[in-house]
């Protein structure tokens, strides 16, 4: 069976429920979490979005065997790659054996902040394949001056590194996206259950773990898990370039005026009924994840862990 992962969603919590929420995950018996890197939220309504590395630097502490991933930091805009090496070597090291840098080529939403041009598709992952090239020779641990295309680096070193590098998993959209994850990762992400983008990988030469994310909301019924997915993630809805081209929260928000509740409950496993949320694992499972981490919408994280360790996480062990 895949390995089952909770989503620590860093655009709804702050970094002390967050560092909760990890040490729940772990009591409950999830094997790893995937931890959002925002600068803003999608919608205001979610309302949070602390740095990941200073969140990651606490659940290191209050946890013991939980995995982390991050999903997915943009090492490319909001902060250079060698700043991003040097994060991530230092995350590696406060859970040895237990990190993974995922990356990925960024939405502008979080991006734009320093008033850099946000760049088109072919060249934003043009700059993510160069990122990866400066963060893989800083963790080699020599002096490096690096004079590309689109990033700079003098005579820089980082001197606090872990015995190994920890493992770099690219996220992937589209062809060319997967085709740059082959090539360059140990590993991918996806957001959506498509066997057809495992399948390129590996033909492609592509290994290591496959991520999955999927969202839900649990509620004691299916008609309040829909009200609360649409209250707190409308964004679920849509798709397509919105994500990737819209700058503010409030931009999102008037996206997803005209979502209903119908629309929600099409991106959003919805309700109390486990073999819904079973079956939306599987068919993560069965296109060829064996990393599969669930995002549970709106405030009652309780409920939730309670319903997954009584109802579905046995089920998937069995």
């Amino acid at each position: 069976m895949a390995a089952i992962g909770y989503t620590l969603s860093c655009e709804e919590f702050g970094p002390r429920a967050l560092t909760a929420q990890a040490v729940r995950a772990e009591r409950a018996g999830f094997d790893f979490a995937g931890i959002s890197d925002h600068y803003h939220p999608w919608v205001d309504k979610q309302g949070n979005s602390p740095f990941v590395w200073g969140v990651l630097g606490a659940i290191s502490e209050a946890t013991e065997r939980l995995e982390l991933i991050t999903g997915v930091t943009c090492p490319t805009t909001r902060i250079h790659p060698a700043i991003v090496a040097q994060a991530a070597a230092t995350a590696a090291i406060q859970l040895p054996g237990r990190f993974a840098l995922g990356v990925g080529s960024g939405e502008n939403l979080n991006e734009h902040i320093l008033g850099d041009r946000w760049p088109p598709v072919a060249r934003r992952q043009e700059r993510l394949e160069e990122a990866i090239e400066v963060i893989r020779r800083l963790w080699e641990g020599g002096l490096v001056t690096h004079y590309g295309r689109h990033f700079t680096v003098e005579n820089a070193r980082l001197y606090t590194l872990p015995e190994e590098p920890p493992p770099l998993i690219v996220a992937v959209a589209g062809e060319r996206s997967v085709a740059l994850a082959a090539r360059h990762g140990d590993g991918l992400i996806g957001t959506a259950p498509k066997a057809e983008s495992i399948e390129e990988f590996r033909a492609k030469g592509g290994e290591g773990p496959a991520y999955g994310q999927l969202h839900v909301c649990w509620a004691e019924s299916e008609e309040r898990a829909r009200q609360t997915a649409l209250e707190h993630w409308p964004n679920g809805a849509i798709g397509g370039s919105h994500f990737l081209e819209l700058p503010l929260p409030s931009h999102f928000a008037e996206a997803t005026e005209l979502v209903d509740e119908e629309a929600i409950a099409e991106s959003i496993v919805c309700g109390p009924d486990p073999e819904k949320h079973l079956e939306a694992i599987r068919e993560y499972v069965d296109a060829g994840y064996d990393h599969v981490y669930v995002h549970q919408v709106g405030p009652d994280q309780d409920g939730f862990f309670d319903f997954y360790e009584r109802s579905v996480l046995p089920a998937l062990r069995d």
